[in-house]
């Protein structure tokens, strides 16, 4: 019993989800000696497996069907004993993203689900630390600078998923008087600086890439004036850079504003876009709300629906103090790219991603086609 409570062992929720799983594989390839145990939803049981099979020692990693919603995380009773007597990491990243989700669902899973995570926390007599994936964007409606220590500055939110994200960073926050934790806050994840991959573009992050992608999937100029920063952080910077905090014992009782720290304004991505699929820049812009009552007309309506939420975002004057995270990753050579590095890697992703789907199915728009073939472009 006492050789496994002085090694690792490590519980993850949010796997196989693009994130989870990312962060998985580095773990289980950097951390050998650690187990794992997961928890997965039964309907994404079989998709875990297949996941782990491939990493490091598949041995070491264990599929828990479960849930974070449920009380002692759906888990049997020995089975929860059993976390409660092992683990000593916990990494908490399980949450509904959409920004259209209904407010009592993204309640259920964001909030109640954190609540039941913490409760395990305190449960586990050997933890060490609990990383707890909030977001930048518990800000909600603020404009200026938000620091990481700010939480409640008296902001409203534009969505169910902002706020409930508030409220189970609140939730965190509170326990972390008698917690070990640490807060990550990444801003909008998109694919991988090297490769543009991202899971689906139909997936939980499909609203990342069309955030960046949008100004050019419809025929219309650029919603508001566009000055204010897009943020933005590639997949690959967010594991590497919470994995490097989270080891350095100055990061306990911590908030971390993962973002870029030189973001760049919304109007020149969508100019970077537009020279990278060969079309001419609109020189006029249109205001936000009368942006997104065009995007509800019915020719429209159905290509742009993601998007709607998400005009608030191209618009809104707010930059994230990320202090914390630059001093923890000062000399470990980590730093966030510059989107001016690759965002052709994924506007290409999302071309032939799109450019499948069409093959597979016929009539499927292509956002990011170029000029003169079938999809948005045509109704310019």
């Amino acid at each position: 019993m006492t050789q496994q409570r002085t090694r690792s062992s490590i519980f993850v929720t949010g796997f196989p989800g693009f994130i989870g799983r990312r962060l998985v594989t580095q773990l289980a390839t950097t951390r050998r000696e650690a187990s794992f145990h997961l928890l997965v939803q039964p309907r994404f049981a079989e998709e875990a497996r297949r996941h782990v099979r491939a990493l490091p020692r598949p041995e070491r990693i264990e599929v828990l069907e479960g849930d974070v919603v449920d009380m002692h995380l759906g888990l049997a009773g020995g089975e929860y004993a059993r976390l409660c007597d092992e683990v000593t990491e916990i990494w908490h990243l399980a949450a509904i993203s959409y920004l259209g989700v209904p407010r009592e669902t993204a309640r259920r899973v964001n909030v109640e689900g954190t609540r039941n995570v913490l409760e395990l926390a305190r449960d586990c007599g050997e933890l060490e630390r609990l990383c707890h994936f909030s977001s930048a964007f518990v800000s909600g409606d603020r404009q200026g600078v938000v620091c990481e220590d700010e939480l409640d500055a008296g902001q409203g939110f534009r969505s169910a998923y902002e706020e409930t994200k508030y409220q189970a960073e609140k939730l965190v926050r509170r326990a972390a008087k008698a917690l070990p934790v640490v807060i990550f806050r990444p801003a909008i994840v998109v694919g991988d600086s090297k490769t543009g991959e991202i899971d689906r573009l139909d997936g939980p992050y499909y609203l990342s890439v069309l955030l960046v992608t949008s100004p050019l999937a419809v025929p219309l100029p650029m919603p508001g004036d566009g000055v204010a920063p897009l943020h933005a952080l590639p997949v690959d910077f967010l594991v590497d850079a919470s994995i490097a905090i989270a080891r350095d014992e100055r990061s306990l009782g911590r908030t971390f504003h993962l973002v870029d720290p030189s973001p760049m304004s919304s109007r020149r991505i969508y100019e970077m876009i537009a020279e990278q699929v060969h079309r001419k820049v609109p020189r006029v812009s249109v205001p936000a709300r009368a942006a997104e009552a065009l995007l509800r007309m019915p020719f429209l309506e159905k290509l742009a629906r993601p998007q709607r939420a998400a005009l608030g975002y191209l618009n809104q004057m707010v930059f994230y103090n990320c202090q914390n995270t630059l001093e923890l990753l000062d000399g470990t050579g980590l730093r966030c790219p510059p989107i001016t590095s690759y965002l052709p890697k994924l506007v290409e992703f999302a071309r032939a991603y799109y450019r499948k789907r069409r093959e597979e199915k016929a009539g499927v728009e292509d956002p990011l086609d170029s000029p003169g073939q079938p999809g948005p472009a045509s109704l310019r």
